[in-house]
């Protein structure tokens, strides 16, 4: 009889620690859909860490308690009741800001949506100071969460509904080309009445003269080819518009080559984030969204390559002595 007795508080007792504890998988990310490799999750005053995978997936062991808060480094501590905790939940955490953000494009889309989209393409090449930001990369991301940018901009007009997967891709090419346009046609307006001064200015911390020098022998090889090939280059792109209206462009050629360069520049970024998204998740069941540093850095070395060349393996004017 004691036997059986003691057998079954042990039963009991198996069972009340399995009901007290328990194991949940979850994905933890932050405003920015990065995921974290480490996060800490503390109750009851006892914290333990858990390494996720490459998706952000952890199970993490949940002891009885009202509520739990898992945090992790240059992350803001997020709490909730466990009782709210279901399987495969997405915890998302509040990165807190460092001045790295400002080269982040996920940084714009987040806290601007598509309005700032179209002010930093706008100020790129319309406001000489736009060279540092990041064109390229951020029209890529915006490629891939195109749906999500239209739908903002829908929701901000009171319209809701179902809409064609051409409608949000051409409302954004057409917006961002405009921006674009816009943009450049204020820098060669600068560039017409102010911009023989320019070049007497002093360097400083947003300003070299010698992107002016540089942007301007760009522009004396191609022509007006120029206009188009400086769109898909960084630094280049901003201060051509201006050197063209340096060396008064005919305004009309200028027009011309704004609009060609614009729309394709736009057009090729939008689409090849949209699509390869995309395709290469539906081939390599591989998320692009998950590996958006890659990309960036990827875009960057790739729009950047023939900046660093010009600067280091630049052809160097060798003197010659005559002979005679």
């Amino acid at each position: 009889m004691l036997k059986r007795l003691i057998f079954l508080l042990l039963n009991v007792l198996i069972v009340s620690v399995a009901v007290a504890q328990q194991q949940i998988r979850i994905q933890c990310t932050n405003q920015y859909e990065t995921t974290l490799s480490l996060v800490s999750v503390t109750v009851a005053g006892q914290t333990t860490n858990y390494t996720t995978d490459k998706a952000g997936f952890t199970t993490i062991t949940v002891p009885a308690g009202d509520s739990v808060t898992i945090s992790a480094a240059h992350h803001k501590p997020h709490t909730l009741a466990i009782a709210s905790l279901r399987e495969t939940e997405i915890i998302v955490l509040e990165k807190q800001f460092t001045w790295s953000d400002l080269v982040n494009p996920m940084f714009y889309i987040v806290y601007g949506g598509l309005f700032l989209l179209l002010f930093i393409v706008f100020a790129e090449t319309g406001l000489f100071v736009g060279f540092f930001l990041p064109g390229d990369s951020l029209l890529f991301v915006a490629g891939i969460y195109s749906t999500n940018l239209a739908d903002d901009l829908f929701r901000k007009f009171g319209m809701v509904g179902h809409r064609p997967e051409w409608l949000d891709l051409l409302i954004l090419i057409a917006l961002i080309s405009l921006a674009g346009i816009l943009g450049n046609t204020i820098g060669y307006w600068t560039g017409r009445k102010i911009g023989p001064t320019m070049f007497h200015w002093r360097d400083r911390f947003l300003f070299k003269k010698k992107y002016l020098h540089d942007a301007h022998e760009f522009y004396e090889k191609h022509g007006g080819g120029a206009i188009i090939f400086a769109r898909f280059l960084p630094i280049v792109r901003t201060f051509a518009p201006i050197v063209a209206g340096i060396v008064e462009m005919d305004k009309k050629k200028f027009s011309f080559f704004n609009m060609i360069g614009s729309v394709a520049w736009v057009l090729s970024m939008i689409l090849a984030g949209h699509f390869l998204q995309k395709w290469i998740y539906s081939q390599f069941d591989f998320d692009l969204k998950k590996h958006l540093e890659i990309i960036v850095i990827g875009i960057v070395v790739v729009t950047t390559a023939p900046v660093i060349a010009k600067l280091f393996f630049g052809k160097k004017k060798v003197s010659q002595t005559p002979t005679n």
